[in-house]
């Protein structure tokens, strides 16, 4: 009746809202991924919400998904457009429902704590901060517990994250205030990896004091980057309004995927993400619990585009009419142009896992020790994956002979 024995879950924290004695703490495990503990077995009540509102638990989904609407689709807003990840459909529709008296749980950067974390917006100021993808592991006990059940909101959050929620809220009668967005997920890495990455940086630049994933002065397909502030006593612009930052070089870090990036090199290879990832992601593809599903709208329609384009899918018809409201173009098009480049399995869990856990498992290993740990079985693999399809082993060649 309670989930005192489950380890290596989603980490989503809704057991945690939904506990009426509050004795369940949502802590990070061994390998750096969330998971809930109880405090003291003796003070439960053995009501069973906390499993009945945890997605981890069940095998199908909250929300049966029936064919989605598909759209490309960004800002009419340029500044937002070029702030966002990609077309910055997730800032517009907070920004709109704010407007109609909705808050905002999103999720934002906390540098002193080195966590992202969910937290309620109420102005369009405070939902500055989640502008952009952050590519970790979210902490959610906190935002999602301010949640006034007689407020309307919009909640984003990952895919089982999400989930999770529908049925939290769907047990508590107030489904119809809330509006739910997740996104196209890969998967999320270990906190281990990226304490280790911030720890690295703050070598060279000192404290943390921004921290940003996604960057479009490259181009939108060129922005896998990591923008970080550190020290203290700088003059600071509005990151939010197309100002350049005021910050001298020591105190400024820059890093890219095209470039070698190792947190992204070490992320995008599925060598360190939660056994949930590869095991029990019931959310590939077209399976989601959420109104409404946003991402980057990868592929060959959208190629040359360069500002940014949003893939979005619409499961319900609240999403779709909400979404309408918004400063945003919305095309049409089909699932198959939408969805192209985003997963649609789960990642594998092979060797090269228990190779960078044990590394970063160590105290004193650095993130560099764990890149180098998984160069050649990483190698290996790839080549393995390009010679199993001989569409990828033709693609090799020829961009091996034009490099020669």
């Amino acid at each position: 009746m309670n989930i005192q024995y489950i380890r290596n879950c989603y980490g989503c924290g809704l057991c945690a809202i939904a506990c009426p004695k509050r004795i369940i703490n949502i802590e990070l495990n061994n390998e750096g991924f969330y998971e809930p503990n109880i405090t003291d077995i003796t003070d439960c009540l053995d009501c069973g919400l906390c499993c009945e509102v945890c997605a981890y638990t069940h095998k199908e989904l909250s929300l049966q998904c029936r064919t989605p609407k598909s759209y490309a689709a960004w800002s009419n807003d340029s500044i937002i457009r070029s702030e966002c990840s990609s077309g910055g459909i997730s800032f517009e529709l907070g920004r709109t429902l704010i407007g109609k008296g909705y808050h905002v749980c999103g999720v934002r950067y906390n540098t002193e704590l080195a966590r992202a974390e969910h937290y309620i917006a109420t102005t369009i100021d405070e939902l500055r901060p989640s502008i952009g993808s952050k590519y970790i592991q979210s902490y959610t006990v906190n935002g999602f517990s301010s949640i006034n059940r007689k407020q309307k909101y919009l909640v984003t959050g990952t895919p089982c994250q999400i989930d999770s929620f529908r049925r939290y809220i769907r047990k508590f009668h107030m489904e119809d205030n809330f509006l739910l967005m997740d996104f196209f997920c890969h998967g999320v890495p270990s906190m281990l990896m990226w304490r280790k990455y911030v720890t690295d940086v703050e070598k060279k630049i000192g404290k943390l004091t921004y921290v940003s994933w996604r960057n479009k002065q490259t181009g939108w397909h060129d922005s896998y980057t990591i923008n970080m502030e550190g020290g203290v006593n700088k003059e600071h612009t509005n990151r939010y309004n197309g100002e350049s930052l005021k910050n001298s070089k020591e105190h400024f870090f820059y890093s890219r995927l095209s470039q070698g990036d190792s947190f992204y090199r070490l992320f995008l290879s599925d060598a360190c993400l939660g056994k949930a990832c590869y095991t029990d992601c019931k959310y590939k593809s077209l399976q989601s619990s959420a109104d409404i599903r946003i991402g980057d709208l990868w592929g060959k329609t959208y190629s040359q585009n360069e500002e940014g384009v949003s893939a979005v899918l619409t499961f319900t018809s609240k999403g779709d009419e909400l979404l309408k409201w918004c400063n945003c173009t919305l095309v049409e098009h089909p699932l198959e142009i939408v969805t192209e480049g985003q997963m649609k399995t789960c990642p594998q869990r092979g060797y090269i896992y228990n190779k960078a856990m044990a590394v970063l498992m160590d105290k004193n290993a650095t993130i560099n020790d764990v890149a180098s740990a998984i160069k050649l079985p990483l190698k290996l693999n790839n080549l393995i994956n390009i010679l199993k399809h001989p569409s990828k082993l033709y693609s090799y060649i020829v961009n091996r002979m034009k490099k020669i």
